[in-house]
């Protein structure tokens, strides 16, 4: 189990060191902002969609190390995924980071934060950029900025 614990330790550390697809996008189709007031996460998404389908997503911004690699992680597994594909991805990483049970359908980098469910006030930290890509996906101006 420590060596579970570490592996995902270290996918954690690589995502906030290198993140993958962190940019501001050119031209963007929609975008939103996450914005965690209380631990001072901020991170705009980026969002390039092919009808229902997200052709492309970048973040930007900062925060701390699991914001970061949650974002790095989320812009990588969207792509090429139908807005409810998107949803439903979030739904099990959602049951992920508040119960710690890992999905075996859904292995992957994800399951780097099964442990945030022993930290409660870190579970916003790991779903601000989920919700504000769920929001521009929606492409509402109302729903552009989220604290959630």
């Amino acid at each position: 189990m420590q060596d579970l614990a570490e592996l995902y330790q270290a996918v954690i550390l690589d995502h906030n060191r290198r993140p993958r697809n962190f940019s501001e996008m050119e031209n963007p189709d929609h975008l939103a902002v996450g914005d965690n007031p209380v631990c001072g996460d901020h991170y705009t998404v980026f969002l390039r969609m092919d009808g229902d389908r997200i052709a492309e997503a970048t973040f930007h911004g900062a925060g701390c190390a699991i914001s970061k690699a949650s974002a790095s992680v989320m812009t990588s597994m969207l792509k090429g995924k139908t807005v409810e594909e998107a949803k439903e991805l979030y739904e099990h990483f959602h049951h992920l980071v508040t119960s710690g049970e890992v999905d075996e359908d859904y292995l992957s980098d994800l399951s780097a934060f099964a442990g945030v469910h022993q930290f409660p006030a870190r579970i916003k930290c790991a779903t601000l950029s989920w919700h504000a890509a769920l929001n521009a996906a929606k492409g509402s101006e109302d729903d552009r900025v989220t604290t959630e």
